[in-house]
């Protein structure tokens, strides 16, 4: 499991991609709202062992250095600047990993003598991000994406909370084609590193 001023840096890396591609500023004191959201979840189910299923998703997912990648996007003069160092980030799916928990790790400390075998992927594209933030700034919330990986009696599964069930709420047509996109771009990365 990553340290956590790892991941502070790498959450803050996010926001701030976020608030920069897609030209927002956070407001103070601004009025509070509770809404429900349903969320729709992809799953599969491989028998496929649990190494190869993420040895499988690391080959088709960037792993770019997050630290350089920072440092290279905040030296980007122009917006096609970024878009090239973003695109240096991206594997073969068109995501890149922003940050990865072990979470059998954790269980195992509970349990020494279980097997426990549970991966949650932070993963995404700012790009697409900032297509969907463009148009609903809540859409930062839900980006980059989780990706959980864990095994169970019946083999390994591979979930994904759609990104379209998120913003359906919000009723914006541009926003839900790019997470619709986005959805089949996860499903079908998953579906394959399961198959």
């Amino acid at each position: 499991m990553s340290n956590s001023s790892d991941l502070t840096r790498r959450g803050v890396l996010y926001a701030t991609t976020a608030l920069a591609l897609a030209g927002g500023t956070a407001q103070a004191n601004a009025p509070t709202a509770t809404s429900q959201v349903v969320v729709q979840r992809f799953s599969v189910t491989s028998s496929k062992p649990f190494e190869t299923v993420v040895a499988a998703l690391d080959a088709e997912i960037g792993r770019p250095n997050m630290s350089d990648f920072q440092t290279r996007l905040g030296a980007a003069k122009t917006y096609a600047e970024m878009e090239q160092v973003v695109h240096g980030g991206l594997g073969r799916s068109g995501l890149m990993e922003f940050a990865r928990y072990d979470l059998g790790a954790v269980l195992r400390k509970e349990r020494p003598q279980g097997v426990a075998k549970s991966v949650r992927f932070l993963v995404g594209n700012p790009l697409i991000m900032k297509e969907m933030v463009k148009h609903v700034p809540d859409a930062g919330s839900y980006a980059p994406v989780t990706v959980l990986v864990d095994e169970r009696p019946d083999g390994v599964h591979l979930s994904y909370d759609k990104m379209a069930s998120f913003l359906a709420p919000y009723g914006n047509e541009a926003a839900l084609k790019v997470a619709r996109d986005l959805d089949a771009k996860v499903e079908g990365l998953l579906a394959q590193a399961a198959s």
